[in-house]
């Protein structure tokens, strides 16, 4: 007689606790690097690195090289690199500041501070960066030519389009509304940022509702419902954990008094305001959004992983390859154009080394992120993270006094050994 009274072992309640929250082992080792280190740079600095006002300015340092590194996870996952970025950006850079401060005023009759000057500005340099990309594309798809060839003579004409057409000058000070994209001259301010971090908490936890009612429709397996909640307030937590320490870093006091008599207006005794989020991270979540339903949720995203992963078998069942080339290209082209706007925008002007080595720094962004060189695979999210690690690295080191050159030389065997650690994480899981 058998006991029916006792639970089979299943494959479901062999799991542990992470197996059944299902979390991706790469990204909880990348969280668990940037934590150390945060923590690790906090502990050397004197508990500078971690206060309201570092983690402001590292966010919206981090901003320019995370857009475009989402686009590099697309090129480098259709088995592509693209070495021209940080010329791109400086060629977008000096268009969109030229058109400001010499087109605008002198064919239009538009100046610094015309309602539509900064709109004008944005297209023409997205528009710029898109042609850009799409020419790159075009080389690569139609003729042919190395995509490393192809955009390393991109890197050495742009760079020096841009300084042509500036005469090498710095160009500034940039249209007032333009640079609200840069940082600290646009951000939500708390009531604002209070707002949109419960709308996005909402959002998010109804995203994972709506997952596990799909998934439950279809007969999918899903998470433990204790799993789920312990996701959902892990994501409630990190959203609303980063408002509040955007928002309790202060505006200076000077600089609020000016603020008020810009207005006409005397500052009341005793005032504090915060930042809050700065119209730049919304920018970056924007482009990680429709970054990552492009990837996950329509044809191209499909296209461009099925070519990565075997460009003969997807040119076989019918993918027009060299077209998807040139689309890759101009969305990277476009988020170029993108992240030029937040560069000049924070900095108030356009100079002349904007962008020197961000090809670099997205590149590594994106290896140390998880997107694999030899192609097909890659995330939006650990792009962005490893834009993240490196810009707190990087800050992290100027914080204790490194000095720039031995920056570079930690950047450069971080680098090194992200991919030497993806290779060896691949084998073992290929093994399994």
């Amino acid at each position: 007689m058998t006991d029916t009274t006792s639970q089979p072992i299943t494959p479901q309640n062999k799991r542990n606790v992470f197996q059944q929250l299902e979390l991706d082992v790469r990204l909880l080792g990348m969280i668990g690097a940037f934590i150390i280190l945060c923590i690790g740079f906090n502990l050397v600095t004197d508990g500078r690195f971690l206060t309201p006002r570092n983690i402001f300015n590292l966010t919206i340092q981090t901003v320019s090289v995370a857009i475009m590194a989402s686009g590099m996870v697309f090129v480098i996952v259709t088995r592509h690199i693209d070495l021209s970025v940080g010329a791109l950006l400086a060629t977008c850079s000096a268009v969109m500041a030229m058109t400001q401060t010499e087109l605008l005023p002198h064919v239009l009759g538009l100046g610094l501070n015309h309602p539509i000057t900064w709109i004008v500005a944005v297209i023409v340099g997205l528009a710029t960066g898109t042609l850009i990309g799409a020419f790159h594309g075009w080389m690569i798809g139609y003729l042919t030519i190395p995509a490393f060839i192809v955009t390393l003579g991109g890197f050495l004409v742009w760079r020096n389009v841009a300084w042509y057409m500036t005469d090498g000058q710095t160009i500034g000070p940039l249209d007032s509304t333009f640079m609200i994209f840069g940082g600290t001259n646009g951000t939500l301010g708390t009531t604002f940022s209070w707002i949109l971090g419960l709308i996005a908490t909402a959002l998010a936890l109804m995203v994972l509702w709506n997952s596990r009612r799909a998934k439950l429709a279809h007969d999918f397996p899903v998470k433990p419902v204790w799993a789920e909640i312990v996701m959902g307030l892990v994501v409630s937590g990190a959203i609303l954990g980063f408002v509040a320490v955007l928002n309790a870093y202060d505006i200076p006091s000077r600089r609020l008094e000016r603020m008020f008599e810009a207005k006409g207006q005397v500052m009341p005794e005793g005032l504090t305001m915060g930042y809050g989020l700065p119209i730049s991270v919304l920018i970056l979540i924007a482009v990680a959004i429709v970054m990552t339903v492009i990837a996950r949720r329509t044809r191209l995203g499909r296209y461009i992983f099925a070519t990565g992963g075997n460009p003969d078998a997807a040119e076989l069942s019918g993918i027009n390859t060299r077209m998807l080339t040139v689309k890759v290209f101009s969305i990277m082209g476009f988020l170029c154009a993108l992240s030029a706007v937040v560069a000049s925008a924070r900095l108030a002007n356009h100079s002349n080394d904007i962008g020197t080595l961000d090809e670099l720094r997205v590149i590594a962004a994106a290896v140390i992120g998880g997107t694999a060189l030899s192609g097909g695979f890659g995330t939006i999210y650990g792009a962005i993270l490893g834009a993240l690690i490196m810009q707190s690295l990087q800050s992290g080191m100027a914080m204790v006094g490194v000095d720039a050159p031995f920056q570079n030389i930690v950047v450069g065997a971080v680098l090194v050994a992200a991919v030497f650690i993806d290779i060896v994480y691949r084998k073992r899981v290929g093994a399994k």
